[in-house]
């Protein structure tokens, strides 16, 4: 590395929870965050805590089908709170000794970013500060993602970093690396001008198991339960050959088969945008696999379009069902009818994807939810010829659902961010029984 020019460390945490796997998940805000300053003439460190690849790491941690995989996990004592829920706590990622030994072995950094996710993992974020000020004490943090996004004051107060830096900041990001080092950035990228999609470095992990793919930003609904529209106020579309090349580039480049939708609104839109996408893709003749685990939206499938799905090679289809309840649905979404629901899955189904393929969503939890109504979902789901997915509620601050969920928990939802865990459905209330979660899993697969 050239000494003279500043060198920017970026952190992906640990997540402590009861539970994670590598469902496709990948930072790619950080990442985006680590293209936009390479492209400007920083030198750019990265190190992933959720490393699948680490070399320490045991080889039962290497790549399964679609390149999904376990998070190598260390039990760990539960916060405090939540000593009668009969789970074990544990740490996802690589082990703190092998995260210092890292750290100590790069070169000194000019300025840290760590970036955050759910909102409830933010102990794993403290963790991973906290270490970093041991190796690099006078080196400022900066912390951002969707916990410092969300919960910006809890943020500020507990999470150790420096700096909370709240939002998306791509457009910040040059400006902030200048404050902190002093170093004048090429100003010909773009990134810190009107770029609002920029590739991220995914070339900086040890392996490329999949990409993800941001093609749009925010999404029109407003749906009661879901934070979209405070983290995306704008539904903004990627031009579709920006996609298409960033696809083939991964697939040419290091060979990577799978893509992983990320998109909130994928298919809105879709005659001037998903299916370009998807046509472009086809035409090319590449043999790739695409997957939905953020859900698509039901009411815009249509034949075409699930028949322009199945052709282009998506494999996981997840849909944004939430409840069958549709007659008392205006609570928490108005984004389908159970006739529109029927009709896209018979689309799907004769477009050639199987059950196994397509999961519907179900929310489970929600304040003043009954175990009829979930029950009831579950049949109507596996009625239509798909596999239910039981989608368990985590309440989400600044979303419309929030005052009431904050009022009907037995937890102090306002108080600290770790008791909006879903794991141990912090709303669920009188319905509520370890009993009871087990007979709604058993029925979801059965």
């Amino acid at each position: 590395m050239n000494k003279d020019i500043p060198n920017i460390l970026l952190v992906n945490p640990w997540i402590h929870d009861f539970a994670a796997y590598d469902f496709w998940a990948k930072p790619v805000g950080i990442l985006t965050l680590a293209s936009i300053l390479r492209d400007s003439g920083y030198e750019v460190t990265y190190i992933d805590c959720l490393d699948r690849f680490h070399p320490k790491a045991p080889g039962s941690n290497s790549k399964i089908r679609y390149g999904r995989g376990p998070f190598l996990k260390t039990q760990i004592p539960k916060p405090e709170g939540f000593e009668k829920i009969p789970r074990k706590f544990s740490r996802y990622g690589i082990k703190p000794e092998w995260f210092m030994e890292d750290l100590a072995s790069i070169k000194r950094p000019d300025l840290i970013l760590v970036t955050s996710l759910m909102t409830y993992w933010y102990p794993g974020v403290q963790e991973t500060i906290g270490l970093i000020k041991k190796i690099f004490p006078d080196t400022p943090v900066v912390l951002g993602g969707i916990y410092a996004s969300l919960c910006y004051d809890h943020a500020v107060n507990n999470s150790g970093a420096d700096v909370v830096m709240p939002g998306l900041f791509e457009k910040k990001i040059i400006d902030l690396a200048e404050k902190y080092t002093g170093f004048s950035a090429k100003k010909s990228c773009g990134s810190k001008e009107n770029n609002d999609f920029n590739i991220p470095a995914f070339d900086l992990q040890r392996k490329i198991t999949y990409v993800p793919l941001i093609t749009s930003r925010g999404c029109p609904f407003s749906c009661s339960y879901c934070a979209s529209g405070f983290l995306n106020p704008k539904h903004i579309l990627r031009p579709p050959e920006s996609v298409v090349s960033e696809i083939i580039y991964w697939h040419k480049k290091y060979n990577v088969k799978d893509f992983i939708f990320y998109d909130d609104a994928l298919l809105i839109d879709s005659g001037i945008h998903a299916i370009p996408i998807l046509k472009k893709i086809i035409d090319s003749n590449i043999k790739i696999r695409f997957h939905t685990p953020n859900a698509i939206h039901i009411r815009q499938i249509s034949k075409e379009l699930a028949q322009i799905m199945f052709k282009a090679g998506f494999k996981t289809l997840r849909l944004g069902l939430e409840t069958a309840a549709f007659e008392d649905r205006t609570k928490i979404d108005n984004k389908v009818t159970a006739d529109e629901f029927k009709r896209s899955v018979n689309f799907l189904k004769g477009a050639g994807f199987k059950k196994n393929q397509i999961g519907a969503y179900l929310l489970a939890g929600l304040p003043g939810q009954t175990m009829k109504s979930i029950e009831n979902s579950i049949a109507a789901v596996k009625d239509s010829g798909i596999t239910p997915i039981l989608a368990y509620y985590s309440p989400i601050p600044h979303t419309a659902m929030w005052k009431e969920a904050v009022a009907c928990s037995d937890y102090d939802l306002e108080s600290d961010p770790v008791f909006t865990n879903n794991a141990v459905f912090p709303c669920f209330g009188q319905a509520f029984s370890w009993k009871a979660i087990s007979h709604l899993k058993n029925l979801a697969r059965g």
